[in-house]
Parts: structure tokens; C-alpha cells; sequence
């Protein structure tokens, strides 16, 4: 389930904190520790311990994580696996192995809430081409979504689109269940680990620290007091004009060589200008081929919010025709002024930009080639699944495409728009 990419995740933001290896802070300022309960529960002996839960149905990948160097780090309880492995089918993640397994998750997720003082959602990483990924992270969904339908679920999703049943299946609960869903493919992160850090033969290690630098980001100003502020609600509140169009294109600058940054200037200007460049997109996709609903920008380091306000407004009205007009002020800025290690000052976005439509098209067309020939069918119908939740989901995710078709052509209330757009239906 993107375990990890998960682990990448924590070793980044452990270091951020001062954090080694076994959770003991030994970092050289206040601001580390300030914020730290948000992430982190803290144990015995000083010991900070990540509010995580790594599941996945066999023990292999999980087995790995204990054995790496940030393995204890985490509380071996939430360490949860199944005996079988999904076997990459989605419906053996979903109803049998996946049955089997998630109620052990929900336990420990009811014991990580009850040590929070206020929780605003849950976040969840997972990839959707395998069956683990797919499958019990769509039952999770669900289940999350029935026990804890006031908090917010936010889902960073990895996919490679290889295996299109599994992607199908599982993009429908997400469409459903999440309030916000950052989408990031392996084809554009080898693209920009050879193309921008010129990386010969990047590793699945290459492009899970790219992932776990994006996240990070996102996370920040619930980690750091910074001068602007953004949390998830008020990340959704300004983010998601419609509930089913939450789906955001990550990407994050500078994107540069180790050899290479010297020889940048990392002005505002040139920041904003590289984080809206098509090819610094996580998502195989071009922005310029749709119109921004609306875009969130985090910024870490100490930067001036005149000049970052300035410049917003010049991209705004210079690539007009990239965002719609209906939504005066689209554009979300938070500072936290604590930068990553290594780096002087880096922004994230987050863009809701129609032209995500592609990336499901291209789930439902790779879908169509095999299930015509009702390919592989049987393996999926073998665990209990019924064939006629191909068929809703594929219409849901054609639902989808229409609506972000019709809103970038239309807008709201004008043209052909239904009444579907907004009301969740």
C-alpha cells in the first residue's frame, strides 16, 4: 500500500524535526519541537514515535521498513499485515484478504485517535495498481468514511497504470470517500528524475524521495508556524469548488542537479515561474491543455508576501486564459518560513486543473482494451466480486471526465451542466 513510499515520508519529516533515526530529538531549534504533537506521539525515554500505521496483506515489504534504517522509529503495533498477499487483485484486497485485515486497522486507528487532542482528518498514502493498494485501501476508504464521516481524508495516490482493472476499481471510492486527492504517476517522476536532476537509471528510492519532498511540503504549516497558514480544511475550503472535482496536481521547484542550483537565482520570480512549469508537474499531464479551477501555493523559507502577492497577480493575469473567470482570487498562499534541509527557500502547488480528465481517460481506455475481451476476468469474479461493478465504475469515472469537461468549457449553471456538478450525486 505505497508502504515506501510511506517510510520516505517519515525519515524526511523526522529529519525536519530533529529526529533520528530512533525518534530521539537532537535537533538545534524550539521551532522543531513547537509542533511536533501533530506527527509525532511521544513515548518513554524521550522517544518520539510517528503517529503511523503501515498495513499491507503479506509481510514482505513491511519486513523491509523494520529492517531499514528508520525502522524503529515506529511502534511496532502498527505494523499490521495479512498472511496471504492480494496477489494483485483488487477484489482479493477488497473482499477477501482485505476483509480479513482491515478491522485490525481500524483498532489501531481508534487507539492512534484517542492519544490526539484534535484531529482534523486522516491521511492516506497508497499506490492503486496493486492489489493491496487497490483493494484494501478502497475498503479503508469505506470503512473511514462510515466511522469518522465528520474528518476530513485526504489520499496522495501513486499509479503507474499497468494494471487498469485495479485503477479503475479503486478511483471510484476515491472519487467518493476523499475530500481531496493528490495524484502523482511514476511516469512523470522518472521523466523529471532524468530530464531536471539528471538522474541516468533513477530508482523507485529516486522517486519516492521526490514523493516524500512533495508531502512534506503539503504538510508543513500544520508542522511549522510560518507567517500564512494552511491547514486541510482550509486547504479544502479554498481548493474544492465541487465535491467531486477534488483531484490535484502536485509539483514543487527547484527541480534541479546537486551540480546545477549553483548556478540558479532563486528569486520569487524564478520560483513561481519553474513550480507552474508544465514539465515540474508529479502528474502526466499538461496544465496548458485545461484551465485552473483553483491552486494552492505553500512556500517555505523566508520570503517577503508583498513580492509573493505581486508576482501571483502578474502569472494571473499574463496566463489568463488558464484560469477560469468564475472564481475571482483562486489562488491559495501559505509561507511557513522554515525551508527543508539542504534547501534556501522551495514553494509546492497544488493545481485543480481540468485537464486531470487525461489521467482518468487513460484508466478508462486501457480498461476498455482488456475488458471487451473480458480478459482476466475470472480472477476477479472468483473472490465474490460481481462483474456489474466494472461497469459502475467505469461510468463513474466517465461521469467524472464529463463534469471536468463541461465546467472547463461552461462553467457552473450555463451550456449543457447538470445538476450533478456540486451536489456530490
Amino acid at each position: 500500500m505505497g508502504n515506501e513510499k510511506r517510510c520516505q515520508f517519515w525519515e524526511v519529516i523526522a529529519g525536519e524535526h530533529g529526529l533520528t533515526p530512533t525518534g530521539i530529538y537532537q535537533g538545534d531549534s524550539d521551532l522543531q519541537l513547537e509542533r511536533i504533537n501533530v506527527y509525532f506521539n511521544e513515548g518513554t525515554g524521550g522517544k518520539y514515535v510517528p503517529r503511523a500505521i503501515l498495513s499491507d496483506l503479506e509481510s514482505g515489504t513491511l519486513d523491509a521498513i523494520r529492517a531499514s534504517r528508520y525502522g524503529q522509529i515506529f511502534r511496532p503495533d502498527n505494523f499490521i499485515f495479512g498472511s496471504g498477499g492480494a496477489g494483485n487483485n483488487w477484489a482479493k484486497g477488497y473482499y477477501s484478504e482485505g476483509a480479513e485485515t482491515v478491522d485490525y486497522i481500524l483498532e489501531v486507528v481508534r487507539r492512534e485517535v484517542e492519544t490526539t487532542d484534535c484531529m482534523q482528518g486522516f491521511q492516506l498514502l497508497q499506490s492503486i495498481g496493486g492489489g493491496s493498494g487497490s483493494g484494501l485501501g478502497s475498503l479503508l476508504l469505506n470503512r473511514l468514511r462510515e466511522e469518522y464521516p465528520d474528518r476530513m481524508i485526504i489520499g496522495y495516490i501513486s499509479e503507474s497504470i499497468v494494471e487498469p482493472y485495479n485503477a479503475l476499481l479503486a478511483s471510484q471510492y476515491h472519487i467518493d470517500n476523499t475530500d481531496m486527492l493528490i495524484c502523482l504517476d511514476n511516469e512523470a517522476l522518472y521523466d523529471i528524475s532524468i530530464r531536471a536532476l539528471k538522474i541516468a537509471n533513477p530508482t523507485m528510492g529516486d522517486l519516492n524521495h521526490l514523493i516524500a519532498g512533495t508531502i512534506s511540503g503539503v504538510t508543513t504549516c500544520l508542522r511549522f508556524p510560518g507567517q500564512l497558514n494552511a491547514d486541510l480544511r482550509k486547504l479544502a475550503v479554498n481548493m474544492v469548488p465541487f465535491p467531486r472535482l477534488h483531484f490535484f496536481i502536485p509539483a514543487f521547484a527547484p527541480l534541479s542537479s546537486r551540480r546545477g542550483i549553483s548556478y540558479q537565482a532563486l528569486t520569487v520570480n524564478e520560483l513561481i515561474y519553474q513550480v507552474f512549469n508544465p514539465r515540474s508537474m508529479m502528474c502526466a499531464v499538461d496544465p496548458r491543455h485545461g484551465r485552473y479551477l483553483t491552486v494552492a501555493l505553500v512556500f517555505r523559507g523566508r520570503l517577503s508576501m508583498k513580492e509573493i502577492d505581486e508576482q501571483m497577480v502578474l502569472v494571473q493575469n499574463r496566463n489568463s486564459q488558464y484560469f477560469v473567470e468564475w472564481i475571482p482570487n483562486n489562488v491559495k498562499t501559505a509561507v511557513c518560513d522554515i525551508p527543508p534541509r539542504g534547501n534556501i527557500c522551495i514553494p509546492i502547488i497544488l493545481a485543480n486543473n481540468t485537464v486531470i480528465q487525461e489521467m482518468f481517460k487513460k484508466i478508462c481506455q486501457q480498461f476498455c482494451t482488456m475488458y471487451r475481451r473480458k480478459a482476466f476476468l475470472h480472477w476477479y469474479t472468483a473472490e465474490g466480486m460481481d462483474e456489474g461493478e466494472f461497469s459502475d465504475a467505469e461510468a463513474n469515472l466517465n461521469d467524472i471526465i464529463s463534469e471536468y469537461q463541461q465546467i472547463a468549457e461552461y462553467g457552473p449553471n450555463e451550456g449543457n451542466i447538470t445538476g450533478d456538478i456540486g451536489d456530490g450525486k
